[in-house]
């Protein structure tokens, strides 16, 4: 019990003893509410950090993966890529291609096989294989990827695939941008290269600011942010595109907005001539087939991360050979701003600029398109 005491005027008090009892009950539940938030908090915190890892990528193959429908090399790393073949037979071809495909496509989404006459490849002797690039489609992922690693991954098939000293490279969107690599680390291989709408990275230290300001300032906000993280946090990337407090980076979104006439245009025709249900679906599931993270997200990593050098800074590999490199764009294209290439192609005086009037982003599966690509890069005069 409480003790009182009682003074002169018949009132109680309580003693010190009361008091203090008092005061140990606040701060004994102050302690315990101070423990509470702390666990509360700690717990927030690995539930966010959850968020950002990634899920590991759906196995490919036997004997427990999902089933592969296209042939594969293997790497010396151990790693395999998957590639498709078309156009003439490569024992009689006179002219070989590798072709890189673009963000969240994969070796179906290939514009030759679309937009190129099958009666203009035999006539020129053209072969074309398509690869997967890592973690897209049926080639396996390559968590140390890097800016160079594709274009030693693409030297290496050519080798299993014994397409001969030297070959091609044609790359459309972020596929275009990896054909920089190549001119980099693989030039030595290459008789030839194109680069369709090719991806920029904004970062790169050669793009002056006032021109890269206002491309970047024209960019649609979600992507304007969606670059920053995978520029400056990509360990961020695969919860900033996945989450649905806003929305993520506007290819992946299918946000229309980015799409001009000419690619809806193109879109439609496209989607009329695609007759094989079989092909539709594999075109339509294909890319993400292993997961998001190794593919789309990794792409945006790499393409918009920090490089280990300057495409601006390069020379031109052919000086000494009759090989030749050519940049297509769509003056009309509203994902990738025709500026910067402008600017790159006059930097770089080396290169052959080929800007198609009205056309967009997807302008090379517009039909005849590819006709034109493969017979400038071979030097065929009409």
């Amino acid at each position: 019990m409480p003790i009182t005491s009682t003074m002169s005027d018949g009132k109680k008090s309580h003693s010190p003893t009361s008091s203090h009892a008092r005061k140990y009950k606040l701060d004994s539940s102050s302690g315990v509410l101070k423990i509470l938030l702390l666990v509360l908090f700690a717990e927030f915190c690995a539930w966010a950090y959850q968020t950002t890892l990634p899920p590991p990528p759906r196995k490919l193959g036997p004997p427990d993966g999902l089933p592969l429908t296209s042939p594969r090399i293997q790497l010396r790393d151990g790693r395999h890529l998957s590639y498709k073949e078309h156009g003439v037979s490569k024992d009689v071809a006179r002219s070989k291609i590798v072709y890189v495909h673009c963000f969240d496509c994969s070796k179906y989404q290939d514009p030759f096989a679309f937009s190129a006459s099958p009666d203009v490849i035999e006539e020129l002797g053209v072969y074309i294989v398509a690869l997967d690039r890592p973690g897209y489609g049926e080639s396996d992922p390559d968590p140390k990827r890097t800016v160079k690693s594709l274009a030693l991954d693409i030297e290496e098939l050519a080798d299993e695939l014994n397409l001969g000293e030297k070959f091609y490279v044609v790359g459309y969107s972020m596929g275009g941008e990896v054909i920089w690599s190549c001119l980099k680390y693989i030039p030595h291989r290459l008789q030839g290269a194109v680069l369709i709408s090719p991806a920029v990275n904004y970062w790169w230290r050669n793009l002056p600011s006032n021109l890269t300001n206002e491309a970047y300032s024209r960019q649609l906000q979600q992507d304007q942010w969606s670059l920053r993280v995978a520029h400056y946090l990509p360990w961020l990337t695969y919860w900033w595109n996945t989450q649905s407090w806003f929305p993520g980076f506007s290819v992946i979104t299918q946000n229309p907005a980015v799409f001009s006439p000419a690619d809806i245009e193109v879109a439609a025709k496209l989607n009329a001539m695609i007759t094989d249900s079989n092909l539709a679906e594999l075109m339509k599931t294909q890319p993400r087939l292993q997961g998001e993270f190794e593919s789309i997200h990794r792409d945006m990593n790499i393409g918009w991360g920090k490089w280990q050098f300057d495409p601006l800074d390069l020379e031109n590999p052919f000086q000494k050979s009759n090989g030749s490199v050519h940049l297509w764009m769509g003056d009309d294209d509203r994902i990738v701003p025709v500026t910067l290439q402008r600017y790159i192609a006059q930097q770089l005086g080396w290169i052959k600029y080929h800007e198609v009037v009205g056309g967009g982003h997807t302008f090379a599966f517009a039909d005849g398109v590819g006709n034109d690509i493969l017979k400038a890069l071979l030097k065929v005069k009409e």
